[in-house]
């Protein structure tokens, strides 16, 4: 995958995907470069539109998962001379 991640980020910081530029990410990044899948890489992508290449890719979309929560909604009936009473206490 370390080579993927190289040749995505050359893409993106618009250098050139060639096998010097691989190898000094890699290196950079404290990876062993393999030579020949680095150049199997590069022949790999060879003509290839990265770019269009990136928009083709399906996407997945995030797991939305349908949870109803139903609400329970309970009426508190208050007797509003017993709050008055209680409310006269606390004023002594």
């Amino acid at each position: 995958m370390e080579y993927i991640y190289t040749t995505l980020l050359l893409h993106e910081t618009k250098q050139p995907i060639n096998e010097d530029n691989i190898k000094k990410v890699l290196t950079a990044a404290n990876v062993a470069a393999d030579h020949g899948k680095i150049k199997a890489l590069v022949a790999a992508l060879e003509g290839v539109n990265i770019e269009e290449a990136i928009k083709e890719l399906p996407i997945a979309a995030p797991h939305k998962t349908e949870t109803k929560k139903e609400e329970h909604k309970e009426e508190v009936k208050v007797d509003e001379d017993k709050a008055a009473a209680g409310l006269g206490s606390l004023f002594g």
